[in-house]
């Protein structure tokens, strides 16, 4: 078992591969009662095109479909899985990312027993037609009922006008047409081929012993028995720089109009160090152009174009990534307009100073440390980071050492106008 100690920020972390390829990551974090286990696949939505194990040809499958096989994780045969982790005393829950399928639980007892459940429920699949059919029907509920929530529309509709052809652009649940040709072979196929163990990763934090958790999780693998490990071919077409749409605006059952300004990032096959710097960087730099101490912001504020609504953010994952400016507003023309010119001032002529960068870059480092004491932040960003070849516990010495040069740098992977969209939402009539 490997052990990484981070002096600076009083860590330590233990991390052993198994021999069927599975990492298993333990953090113990002294003064918690309670324990965050996640079992996480590198396997979502963008993944609709691969090559399935023990197969030579290309397949692409129904959207929606890694979503829909996270549900079917949870049915088995003759028991309840939730009910389980329930009399054992653990919190159980599960989420589909573009990128990543997560199981976890969160216990104050019973950690080895709930391990087990966990451990046991993600590696023994039970797909039926029949069972398949009636999960089409919950599901298709919950499509539609995001369907009809404003600021799920505002979001995703953002990244669909930016994207045109990157798989970012279809929605995680997929949709009411494309989850009626899920077949229990469908989910069979992608399970064999995404839920290898040496595609996966469990992460455990909080209170816990290393030595003993990582000798159950061992044993527990060393127990069953999995099929030699393959390297997964994933394909993704190429995506052009210039956004999808310019310009879209949808009626709902809004009382103001929802805004969102979006910005494609076009700099994003990276990974590793040279990805955690460029993602910290554009999120410095959002801070500097778009925080609440910019003066963006307080022009915006005083001339009531955003309120408390106001959000802006940063997603960055190999291959996609994206910016988001937005806020409920009576006034969205006047809104993107000061965007815009935010962001053309900063291409005409570069004012952001190395004072300016300090202040963000302590701002960010007091957000991260504070963060380290939710055990839920660490476990799920450390997995996303993982699975990009980043280590989350290098945040604060990348933080550090970011310079100016890296700020422009950034700010030409956003800034083409080119790459940008606005999608508005205004009040009016119901969509059918």
């Amino acid at each position: 078992m490997e052990k990484i100690t981070f002096d600076n920020l009083q860590e330590t972390l233990f991390h052993e591969r198994l021999d069927n390829g599975l990492h298993v990551y333990i953090l113990p974090k002294r003064g918690f009662s309670k324990t965050y286990v996640t079992f996480t696949t590198k396997y979502g939505s963008i993944d609709r095109t691969f090559i399935p194990r023990g197969k030579e040809e290309y397949v692409t499958v129904p959207d929606g479909i890694a979503h829909f096989l996270e549900h079917k994780m949870f049915d088995k045969k003759d028991e309840d899985v939730f009910q389980k982790f329930g009399v054992l005393g653990a919190s159980a829950n599960a989420f589909t990312s573009f990128t990543r399928t997560s199981y976890l639980f969160s216990t104050t007892n019973n950690l080895y027993e709930n391990t087990k459940v966990l451990l046991d429920f993600v590696q023994e699949p039970y797909f039926t037609k029949e069972k398949v059919e009636k999960e089409k029907g919950i599901i298709t509920q919950e499509i539609t009922m995001y369907d009809d929530n404003p600021d799920w529309r505002n979001y995703f509709g953002t990244i669909q006008s930016l994207y045109k052809e990157f798989p970012v652009n279809i929605d995680i649940a997929g949709t009411v047409d494309t989850i009626q040709e899920i077949t229990a072979e469908h989910l069979t196929e992608c399970y064999e081929t995404f839920y290898h163990p040496s595609n996966m990763t469990v992460f455990v934090i909080g209170a816990v012993d290393p030595d003993e958790m990582m000798s159950f999780i061992r044993e527990d693998q060393n127990s069953k028995e999995f099929s030699e490990p393959e390297e997964i071919k994933r394909k993704y077409p190429e995506e052009p720089k210039e956004a999808n749409r310019k310009k879209t605006v949808l009626e709902m059952d809004v009382l103001r109009p929802k805004f969102n300004y979006g910005m494609k990032c076009n700099h994003t096959i990276l990974d590793g160090d040279e990805m955690l710097r460029q993602d910290l960087s554009v999120n410095l730099l959002l801070d500097i152009l778009f925080g609440r101490t910019s003066e963006f912001y307080t022009k915006a504020y005083n001339d009531n174009l955003i309120d408390e609504t106001y959000h802006y953010d940063f997603v960055f994952e190999k291959g996609f990534g994206f910016a988001m400016v937005e806020s409920d507003t009576d006034n969205p023309e006047e809104l993107e307009a000061a965007v815009r010119s935010t962001m053309k001032s900063l291409a005409e002529k570069w004012t952001i100073t190395e004072d300016d960068l300090n202040r963000a870059r302590k701002r960010r480092i007091g957000q991260f440390m504070r963060s380290l004491n939710s055990i839920e932040f660490i476990s799920n960003q450390f997995t996303q980071y993982n699975f990009n070849d980043m280590n989350l516990f290098d945040v604060v010495p990348t933080l550090e050492n970011i310079e100016i040069g890296h700020l422009k740098d950034a700010f030409a992977t956003i800034s083409n106008e080119e790459s940008h969209t606005v999608m508005t939402i205004i009040p009016g009539s119901k969509e059918d």
